[in-house]
């Protein structure tokens, strides 16, 4: 634990770089979800008689 507080607030490269690995764990679950409620919708029903 003792590393992980150094990491975060020892200097500030640590803490830009932890800033940049929950940066993108958050923008890959938003695209996940974004990906996942896209699949999930029903295509719009086809009223074409062609």
């Amino acid at each position: 634990m003792e590393l992980w507080m150094d990491l975060l607030f020892g200097d500030a490269i640590g803490l830009m770089s932890m800033a940049v690995v929950i940066a993108t764990v958050v923008l890959l679950g938003y695209y996940a979800w974004m990906f996942i409620s896209k699949a999930m919708k029903e295509p719009p029903a086809d009223d074409s008689t062609c």
